[in-house]
C-alpha cells in the first residue's frame, strides 16, 4: 500500500487524525491520573499476634514457629522474616513479585483462613494472630497539627474533626491520626485498705462490668406503639463510677468506689508514639488518595478543605504539610510541559539550523502531535503521569524525531531534484517504512526485559516501557501519514542535482574522512577494536550504583539508643537532638517520631516498627544540594546529644530498595553464635576507615526482672498465676479492671497503688497477693523465690524460618556502596563459620542483583526479538552479523560519558544503555537498506556505499544533536541524570559508528576495495 500518496491525497483524514490527538491529547493532559512514583503495590503483610507475658525466646518458639510452618505451606509464599518480641509476634509474609495486585486479596483471605487454623493450637493466653494487609498503603499528604495553647484532649478533638471532614473530600480513600496522647482512668487504691476489707480485683473488674456496659430494658407497648425501655446514662462517668456500691464480702456492709479509690485521668505509661514538629507536640494525619485518581487535584481539595476548617475551629491551630506529594506532582507535570516545550523547540531549531526552516517546522508539529497523542494513548489505557513515564517520553523523544526526520529529509531533497510532493513522498515512505518499522519494533524491543520483568523493579518501571511502545509506534505512523501531507505544503519543487545536495563543506569533510577509513579498513577496524577494550578495561573504574537519591530536599536521621532505654527516656534525647538539628542554618524544619517511624508518606520509605528506645528525624532543608552538608555536620555533633546511642543518616530513595547500603546476614541455630559473628563483622567494619553507621538488627539485650513465682508455695496459698501477676501489675503499670467507652474513644480502666512511698521493687516486694481460693491475701514474699534482674533476648529475627542476625553499614560519603561492597567483602567472608551457619550479602548488592536479574530474565527474549527483525528485514546474514558487530563498540561513549561526569552506572543507566542499542541498530538498518537498495539499483558497491552513508549523514547526525540536546534538561534530575549521560556519550559515539564502521563492515564483509579507487564522491 502506498501511505504516503493515500495521505497526500486524502487531506481530511489525516488532518482528522491530527486534530483527534491534538483535542484527544489537550482533554488528557487535564484529566489523566498523577502520581509522585508509578502505582506500584507492596506485596507484604504483616501478622502480629500477642502472648501478653512471655518473653522472646518463648515467642519464638510456642508463636512464631507454629504460625511459620503453617504459613509456608503457601505455594504463592516468597519469604518469611520475622520478630520475636518479648510478648509480640511480628510475622512479615512476602508473596511472589508475578502476583497482581487484582489476586492479593485472594491470597490474604488464604493467609487469614491458614492463620485461623494455627491459632486454634496456640497456648493458653496468646490472642488470635491479626494480619494487617494496608502495611503497604502509601499516605503521599502527610500533614503536622500542632496547638502549643490546647490541651491534649482538645488536641485529640481538633484532629477527630479534621479526618471526620477529610474523608468525605472526593477522592481520599484513607485519614490516619497517629501521635493521639492516650490516655487511661486511674484508680489509685491503698493497698491496705483493699487487703483490710478484702476486696479483690477480680471483685472489682465484676462490679465495673456489670454496670458500664449498655443496659437493655427491653420494651412495652402503650397504646399500639412500642415504647423501648432504657436507663439514662449520666452525664458525668467518673460520677457513675463513683457510686458504684460494692458489698464487702463476709458482712452485710456496702461501700462505694469513692470510698476505697481515687479516680483520675491522666496519660498512659507507655505511649505507643510521640510525634513533635519543630520542637511542639503534634499530630500526624496522613492522607491517601483513591487508585487513578489526578493527585493533583486531590490535593488542592484536601488544602481547601483544610482551609475552610482552620477558619471554623479556634485560632492558634495550625496544619502543616510534612511531605505534599500533589504539590511534588504538580511542579514534576509542570517541568514535564517546559521540557516539553522546550525540546520540541530545540528539535525545531536545531532542524531549522540544518534543514532549513521548513523542515523545522515540519518535523517539530509532527512531534508535537506524536507527544499529544501518547498522552492521549496513556490515558485511554489507564496509564498515569508519573516520574518513570514522564522521563520514558523524554527517553523515546530522539527516537521519534529520527523517523520524522529520515521522511522528511528525504522528501525535502527529492523535491529540490524536481519531483512532486506526491512522488517524492511516496519514493521515500516505500524506501524507508518497513527499515524504520522494523528499526522502530527493535528499538521497543530493547526495553522488553522491564516490560516482562516481574519483580518489584520491573513493576516499578512497566510505565517505560509501556510509554516506549506507545510513542515509537505511533511516530512511525505519523512519520508515514502526517509527515508526507506536510511535506507538501511546506516543501517547494527545485532543479537541484543530486551531486548539488550534497555538496556543503560538512559532506566534503565527512566524505574525505569516509574514505580514508575504507581504504585502510582494517587500520579503521583495529583502532575500533583497541577503542572498545580500552572502554570495556575502563569500565572498572566507573562507579556503580542502583538507584539514586531522591530530589526531594529531605533525609532522614535515625537515633537508637541502649535497647533496655524507656521511651520517656528516648524522648529527653530525641528533643535534645532536635534542637541541635534545628540550630543548622540550613534547616527548614524537623519532624520528630519517638517510638516508631513515620507512616508510609511515599513507596520507597518503609516504616520502622515500634521501638521504644528509636527515635526518627524527618529533616527538611531549604535546597536539595544542601542535604551532604547537613549530614555531615550533624554526623559530627549529634553524637554528643547521648554517648550511649546510635545516629545514623539516611537519605531518601528513588525505586525500590532503601534501608541500608550494605548488609552482611549470618544465619543459624545458636543466638549465642550469631551474636558472636555479628560483633566480629561489626569490628571489621568499624575498623574501616570509610565505613559509617555500623550497627545489627538483634541490638543489645535488654533488662528483666524475674519474680521468681513458687508454684510449691503458690499452691498451698491457693494463688494462682493470674492472681501473682495481677499483684505485680497493681504495683508497677497498674491492673486493667475494664474500659470505659466515650464516644469514639475508649479508656483503660487501671487500678494502681496509693500512699506507698517504696520504690516500685520495694512496691513489688512488700505487695500483698490474692488468693482465690481462700478469698485473702498473703504477704508476696510467701509466694516468690526472690526477685532477680537478667539479660534477655528482646528481638529474635528469623529469615525463612532461620534465626538470622543482620550487621549494616553505610558507605562513605564520597564512594558508592559497590566500591564499599568490594573493599569489605574479601574481610567479612575470611571469619570462619561453624557447620549450620552461612553468611548472605543484602543491602543494595542484592536488591541490585535481583532487578537485574530479573531484567536478565526478558533481555534474551527481547535480543532474541531484535535479532530475529534484523534477520528478517534484510533477508541475509551478513548485514544483521554488521549491526551487531558494532552494537557493543556503543559501550566506548557510555563509559566516556560517565567517566567524565563521575557518575555511578546504576539501574537507569542499564536502562538508556538498552536504549542505546534500539536508537543505534535503527541508524545501522536504514544505512544497510539504503547501500542495498542503491545496489540493487544498478550503481556500483563502492559508489553506493558512500553514496548512501552521505544520504544518511544528516539525518544521523541531526537525530543525535536533537536526542543530545533533548536529553540535557535530565541532567539536573536525580533520578534520570546518570541515564542521561549514558544516552548522551553513547549516542555520540554511536553516530561516529553508524556512519564509519558500518561502511567499513560492509565493505569488508562483502569484499568491496577501495584501494584502486581514484574518485568517489556521492
Amino acid at each position: 500500500m502506498d501511505i504516503a500518496r493515500y495521505s497526500i491525497k486524502n487531506p481530511v483524514n489525516v488532518w482528522l487524525l491530527v486534530v483527534v490527538l491534538l483535542i484527544g491529547g489537550s482533554i488528557a493532559l487535564n484529566n489523566i491520573g498523577r502520581l509522585e512514583d508509578p502505582a506500584f503495590t507492596i506485596k507484604q503483610v504483616q501478622v502480629v499476634t500477642q502472648f501478653p507475658g512471655a518473653g522472646a525466646r518463648k515467642v519464638e518458639r510456642e508463636i512464631t514457629e507454629p504460625l511459620e510452618i503453617a504459613i509456608q505451606q503457601m505455594s504463592q509464599l516468597h519469604r518469611l522474616t520475622s520478630i520475636s518480641k518479648p510478648g509480640v509476634s511480628e510475622i512479615t509474609v512476602e508473596v511472589k513479585s508475578h502476583y497482581d495486585s487484582d489476586v492479593l486479596p485472594q491470597i490474604w483471605d488464604e493467609l487469614r483462613k491458614r492463620l485461623r487454623d494455627a491459632g486454634n493450637v496456640l497456648p493458653t493466653g496468646a490472642q488470635q494472630p491479626r494480619v494487617f494487609d494496608d502495611f503497604g498503603d502509601v499516605f503521599g499528604m502527610y500533614y503536622a497539627l500542632s496547638a502549643p495553647d490546647f490541651s491534649p484532649n482538645e488536641l485529640r478533638e481538633f484532629a477527630r474533626v479534621i479526618r471526620r471532614e477529610l474523608l468525605v473530600t472526593e477522592g481520599v480513600a484513607k485519614v490516619q491520626v497517629n501521635g493521639v496522647q492516650q490516655e487511661q482512668l486511674v484508680a489509685y487504691i491503698n493497698p491496705f485498705q483493699l487487703a483490710g476489707l478484702g476486696i479483690s480485683f477480680p471483685d472489682l473488674t465484676n462490679l465495673l462490668a456489670e454496670n458500664l456496659k449498655p443496659f437493655n430494658g427491653g420494651r412495652i407497648q402503650v397504646e399500639g406503639s412500642k415504647v423501648r425501655l432504657l436507663v439514662e446514662n449520666p452525664v458525668d462517668r467518673l460520677d457513675e463510677i463513683y457510686n458504684l456500691t460494692l458489698v464487702v464480702p463476709g458482712t452485710n456492709r456496702s461501700i462505694k468506689i469513692r470510698d476505697v479509690a481515687e479516680l483520675t485521668f491522666e496519660p498512659i505509661d507507655v505511649q505507643p508514639v510521640l510525634i513533635r514538629y519543630k520542637g511542639e507536640e503534634a499530630i500526624t494525619l496522613a492522607i491517601s488518595a483513591l487508585n487513578d485518581v489526578n493527585i493533583v487535584e486531590v490535593g488542592k481539595r484536601v488544602n481547601a478543605k483544610t482551609k475552610q476548617l482552620l477558619n471554623r475551629l479556634p485560632a492558634g491551630i495550625t496544619l502543616t504539610p510534612i511531605y505534599d506529594q500533589a504539590a511534588l506532582v504538580d511542579e514534576s507535570v509542570k517541568g514535564f510541559i517546559n521540557n516539553l516545550i522546550l525540546s520540541v523547540t530545540v528539535v525545531t531549531l536545531t532542524l531549522m539550523l540544518f534543514m532549513g526552516w521548513r523542515s523545522g517546522v515540519v518535523v517539530g508539529s509532527v512531534l508535537l502531535v506524536t507527544v499529544m497523542g501518547t498522552v492521549l494513548l496513556m490515558w485511554l489505557m489507564g496509564l498515569q503521569l508519573q516520574r518513570i513515564s514522564l522521563g520514558a517520553m523524554v527517553i523515546a523523544m530522539g527516537m521519534l524525531v529520527d523517523n520524522a526526520i529520515v521522511v522528511a529529509e528525504g522528501m525535502m531533497l527529492r523535491m529540490r531534484q524536481g519531483k512532486s510532493a506526491v512522488e517524492a513522498a511516496s519514493f521515500i515512505v516505500k524506501r524507508t517504512q518497513w527499515p524504520l518499522l522494523g528499526a522502530t519494533v527493535i528499538g521497543i524491543a530493547a526495553f522488553s526485559g522491564i516490560g516482562l520483568s516481574d519483580d518489584a523493579t520491573g513493576e516499578f518501571l512497566f510505565s517505560l516501557f509501556a510509554v516506549v511502545l506507545i510513542s515509537l509506534l505511533l511516530s512511525w505512523v505519523l512519520a508515514t501519514t502526517v509527515v508526507p501531507l506536510f511535506g507538501k505544503y511546506f516543501y517547494q519543487v527545485g532543479d537541484d542535482k543530486e551531486e548539488e545536495a550534497n555538496s556543503g563543506f560538512v559532506y566534503r569533510g565527512y566524505l574525505a574522512v569516509l574514505t580514508q577509513a575504507l581504504r585502510f579498513r582494517w587500520l579503521t577496524v583495529a583502532c575500533l577494536l583497541v577503542i572498545t577494550l580500552v572502554a570495556y578495561g575502563g569500565f572498572g573504574m566507573v562507579k556503580q550504583g542502583f538507584f539514586p537519591a531522591s530530589n526531594a530536599p529531605l533525609f532522614f536521621v535515625h537515633y537508637w539508643g541502649p535497647q533496655s532505654q524507656d521511651i520517656r527516656e528516648t524522648a529527653d534525647h530525641v528533643q535534645e537532638a532536635e534542637k541541635l538539628i534545628m540550630q543548622h542554618q540550613d534547616v527548614v524544619s524537623v519532624t520528630s517520631f519517638i517510638g516508631r517511624g513515620a507512616d508510609r508518606f511515599t513507596l520507597t520509605y518503609a516504616p520502622q516498627q515500634p521501638n521504644e528506645s528509636y527515635g526518627f528525624f524527618l529533616v527538611r532543608v531549604a535546597e536539595r544540594n544542601q542535604i551532604d552538608g547537613v549530614i555531615t555536620t550533624l554526623t559530627d555533633t549529634l553524637p554528643s546529644v547521648d554517648l550511649n546511642a546510635y545516629f545514623y543518616t539516611e537519605k531518601m530513595q528513588f525505586g525500590p530498595g532503601g534501608g541500608a547500603k550494605l548488609a552482611a546476614r549470618f544465619s543459624g541455630p545458636d543466638a549465642e553464635v550469631l551474636r558472636q559473628l555479628a560483633e566480629q563483622a561489626k569490628a571489621r567494619m568499624l575498623a574501616d576507615e570509610k565505613l559509617r553507621d555500623v550497627r545489627h538488627n538483634w541490638r543489645e539485650k535488654g533488662l528483666a526482672l524475674n519474680a521468681h513465682y513458687d508454684s510449691f508455695n503458690a499452691g498451698i496459698a491457693g494463688v494462682s498465676r493470674t492472681d501473682f501477676s495481677q499483684a505485680i501489675q497493681y504495683a508497677s503499670t497498674g491492673v486493667e479492671m475494664g474500659r470505659l467507652q466515650d464516644g469514639d474513644y475508649s479508656y483503660s480502666i487501671r487500678a494502681k497503688m496509693s500512699g506507698v512511698s517504696d520504690s516500685e521493687v520495694d512496691a513489688i516486694e512488700n505487695s500483698q497477693v490474692w488468693s482465690s481460693a481462700q478469698r485473702r491475701y498473703v504477704p508476696f514474699r510467701q509466694i516468690s523465690k526472690g526477685l532477680e534482674l537478667i539479660n534477655e533476648e528482646t528481638q529474635i529475627h528469623r529469615r525463612n524460618r532461620i534465626r538470622t542476625i543482620t550487621v549494616f553499614a553505610e558507605p562513605g560519603f564520597s564512594e558508592t556502596a559497590a566500591k564499599a561492597l568490594a573493599r569489605l567483602r574479601p574481610q567479612i567472608e575470611a571469619i570462619p563459620l561453624p557447620d549450620g551457619y552461612q553468611l548472605e550479602w543484602g543491602g543494595e548488592y542484592e536488591s541490585s542483583r535481583d532487578a537485574q536479574k530479573a531484567l536478565g530474565v526478558g533481555l534474551p527474549i527481547g535480543f532474541l526479538v531484535m535479532f530475529l527483525i534484523s534477520v528478517v528485514l534484510f533477508g541475509r546474514v551478513r548485514q544483521p552479523l554488521i549491526i551487531w558487530l558494532i552494537v557493543p563498540m556503543a559501550a566506548v561513549g557510555v563509559v566516556s560519558g560517565l567517566l567524565v561526569t563521575d557518575m555511578p552506572f546504576g539501574f537507569m543507566s542499564l536502562l538508556g544503555f538498552l536504549s542505546l542499542f534500539g536508537m543505534l541498530i535503527k541508524n545501522a538498518i536504514v544505512l544497510l537498506e539504503e547501500i542495498d537498495l542503491q545496489i540493487e539499483e544498478g550503481k556500483q558497491p563502492d559508489i553506493a556505499i558512500v553514496s548512501a552513508s552521505a544520504s544518511r549523514l544528516r539525518p544521523v547526525t541531526l537525530a543525535a544533536i536533537t536526542t543530545i540536546l533533548g536529553m540535557a534538561p535530565l541532567l539536573t534530575d536525580a533520578f534520570f541524570a546518570d541515564m542521561s549521560v549514558t544516552i548522551m556519550g553513547g549516542l555520540a559515539f554511536a553516530t561516529v559508528l553508524t556512519l564509519i564502521a558500518v561502511p567499513v563492515f560492509y565493505s569488508l564483509f562483502y569484499r568491496i576495495s577501495f584501494r584502486k579507487t581514484q574518485h568517489m564522491t556521492a
